[in-house]
Order: C-alpha cells, then sequence, then structure tokens
C-alpha cells in the first residue's frame, strides 16, 4: 500500500517551525485530511458480473417454496428426464430420424448468382467497363450483386444477350456460361474467395486477383501496387482441386503438369509406381539381351 503523508503532519507538529518555513507544496498535505491513494478497497464487481445462488424450499415468501419450482407430480418433478426420453417408448429420432447423407452441410458454400443477362444490362448502363478486368469489387461497388458471404457464382441465363468480350474474374462459373463468354471473345477465370477476404477487398486494403499461387507475371504486375495483405488460397482438398481444374477455368490450374488431372489424390493412368517400375525393368531386361 503507498505510504500515508500523516508522518510528515506529526514532525510538522513536534518541530515548531513557523508556516514560512516549510515548503509551499507541502501546505496544502499539512493542513487538510489525509487518505490512501490506494482504490483497491473500493473495487467492486461489475453489475450482471455475479449472480445469486436460487435457493429452493426456503418458504412461500421465496417463491421457490413448497415444490421447489418443479411443478405438481409427474415423472419431471420426481428426478431427472435423459434427453430424447419418450415415456419409454422407442425414441423420436429412432422412429422418424434423418434418412440419407447430411455430410453435405459441412460443405456448402452460400453463392450469390449472376446470370449473363444482368451482367450484360449493367454493361449497357455504363455501370461497368467491360475494358477493364471484372471482379468481384466491381460487381459490388456497381450493385450488381449485394450481400456477397463466400463468393459470386456465374450462370447462363439470358446468354442470348452478351456481346461484348468481358474478362471476368469471378469465384465459379458453368460450363455453358464459360463456353458463351469465350464465344464472344472474352475470358472467364475463378479465384477462391473467403468472407474475410471479400471484406478486405472491399475496403480496398486486399488486391481481388493476385495470390501466391498465381501465375508470374500475374504477381509481377500486382508487384507495383502495395496492399495492406494478399489473396488467400484454398486449403481444402475440394477446393483445391476445384481451381486446378481448366475445366473450370482455375487460377491453379497452370500448376498441374501436363497430362495430369487436377486431382490430388487420384493419380493419373500411367504415372504411378507400377509404371515406374514397369519402365525400369522393360529397360533392364533390353540390356540384358544384347549380344555386346
Amino acid at each position: 500500500m503507498p505510504p500515508r503523508l500523516c508522518s510528515l503532519l506529526r514532525v510538522s507538529h513536534t518541530i515548531a517551525r513557523p508556516a514560512a518555513e516549510i515548503s509551499p507544496f507541502l501546505l496544502p498535505f499539512l493542513y487538510t485530511q489525509q487518505r490512501s491513494s490506494s482504490i483497491l478497497g473500493s473495487l467492486t464487481n461489475v453489475p450482471g458480473a455475479v449472480r445469486r445462488r436460487k435457493r429452493v424450499g426456503r418458504g412461500p415468501s421465496s417463491g421457490k417454496g413448497k415444490t421447489s419450482g418443479r411443478g405438481h407430480k409427474g415423472q419431471k418433478q420426481h428426478g431427472k428426464v435423459p434427453l430424447g426420453f419418450n415415456g419409454g417408448q422407442t425414441k423420436d429420432e429412432v422412429v422418424a430420424g434423418k434418412r440419407g447423407d447430411h455430410n453435405f452441410a459441412s460443405f456448402a458454400v452460400d453463392m450469390i448468382p449472376l446470370n449473363l443477362y444482368k451482367l450484360q444490362d449493367w454493361v449497357d448502363q455504363g455501370r461497368l467497363d467491360p475494358s477493364k478486368p471484372i471482379t468481384i469489387k466491381e460487381l459490388c461497388e456497381s450493385r450488381c450483386v449485394s450481400n456477397v458471404k463466400d463468393g459470386v457464382k456465374l450462370l447462363a441465363k439470358g446468354s442470348e444477350q452478351i456481346k461484348d468480350p468481358l474478362n471476368i474474374i469471378i469465384s465459379r462459373a458453368s460450363a455453358k456460361a464459360i463456353a458463351t463468354i469465350e464465344a464472344a471473345g472474352g475470358s472467364v477465370t475463378t479465384r477462391y474467395y473467403t468472407p474475410f477476404a471479400i471484406k478486405r477487398i472491399l475496403q480496398g486494403r486486399m488486391d481481388p486477383i493476385v495470390s501466391l499461387q498465381s501465375k508470374a507475371s500475374e504477381i509481377q504486375q500486382a508487384s507495383k501496387k502495395t496492399f495492406y495483405s494478399r489473396l488467400p488460397d484454398p486449403t481444402s482438398r475440394k477446393d483445391i482441386e476445384y481451381y486446378r481444374d481448366p475445366a473450370h477455368r482455375g487460377y491453379m490450374s497452370h500448376l498441374v503438369p501436363e497430362g495430369h488431372g487436377p486431382s490430388l489424390f487420384f493419380k493419373t493412368p500411367g504415372t504411378g509406381k507400377r509404371a515406374a517400375r514397369k519402365t525400369s525393368k522393360s529397360r533392364v531386361s533390353a540390356a540384358d539381351n544384347r549380344m555386346w
């Protein structure tokens, strides 16, 4: 605890000195009531931080007397009932439980649909510039899409209205939408986004195109710009395989060797260990059959 200043007051009484000889800054402390500077004795909890224990069976005035808040009769008053108990008969989740595969919920993504007719309409109105790459940032700022969570998927409804060559960089796209855009002279690139990345892109603190897995030319162009953080790459196998697939126009398709598939699990026929062993054995047998 900090020292008290009462000792100075005692010294002033024992040594008779006129007020003129005492330093002026000590006068307020000598002639006023002294208190400790510690506040530990006045600390209290925030209102609502501590709740009092519910005391049952303490008379009718407490509000929890007699039956202690359990009501009259019944199994719930006399003891505990396990979760899902149905009076002793077969449980409801067994009789009318879930049927089929419900594992898709953990892999579900909330994609905002964007049809080609709306995209062309925004270009005709001048809200989108077809001479520049159309990313998720331009789509949100022009209000072509709103409330984007996991990304935007390009769909092919109104494909007959596309007439301008568009360079679109989007989360996902259907096969027909990709074929329509490329037939008009444009290009489609699918790129991985997270909700946090979309928020940073709209704030102008993250590049909407370039990440660590992008092409070297894109990374070189993005090095001229300064952004607070870099666009993330997918980490789950399902997302990695999607953006490695050239059929989806994934931005990681350049990482797939020629003649190989985008899958990380299934190997391309003729590239496994058995194929390597067969080729090595055939070479050895051919060497043994030589005459000289």
